[in-house]
């Protein structure tokens, strides 16, 4: 018979080996989220880039302002994302040559005076392969 007793396991080794289990699930599995959501980047393959800034009526950059791309063939957006800091924003498209149509949504948005912000017209996009395209979109 053995006479060893069990050793007691601290709370910090247990939570130290939790951490080590989920940073080997995230090592994993990060490579296989991407698939899942149906939209892949492959470094390798050519794409072009639509990248814009939100000017408001000020002439100053807009943050947190939510913009929608579309092929110009759909009427869905494909693409929504939001401007930063500087207000601008990019976004990654296959290249390849297509029309694009970029607009903003300024539900709720106020300027610092707290007049309601209206969007500018819509900017259509030509893509003619793996390039980039420079825009400018500008509130009310």
């Amino acid at each position: 018979m053995c006479n060893r007793r069990p050793v007691a396991v601290s709370q910090n080794t247990c939570c130290i080996a939790r951490l080590l289990v989920g940073l080997l699930l995230f090592a994993v599995l990060s490579p296989i989220i991407p698939q899942a959501s149906g939209e892949q980047f492959d470094p390798h393959k050519p794409y072009a880039l639509i990248f814009g800034t939100v000017w408001g009526p000020d002439d100053r950059p807009v943050y947190g302002v939510r913009v929608h791309i579309r092929r110009a063939d759909q009427k869905k957006a494909k693409w929504e994302l939001y401007s930063n800091h500087s207000g601008e924003f990019a976004q990654r498209l296959p290249a390849g040559k297509a029309d694009y149509v970029v607009w903003v949504d300024t539900k709720g948005l106020k300027s610092i005076s707290g007049n309601k912000l209206e969007p500018g017209p819509e900017v259509t996009v030509h893509i003619e392969g793996d390039e980039r395209a420079d825009i400018g979109l500008h509130l009310k």
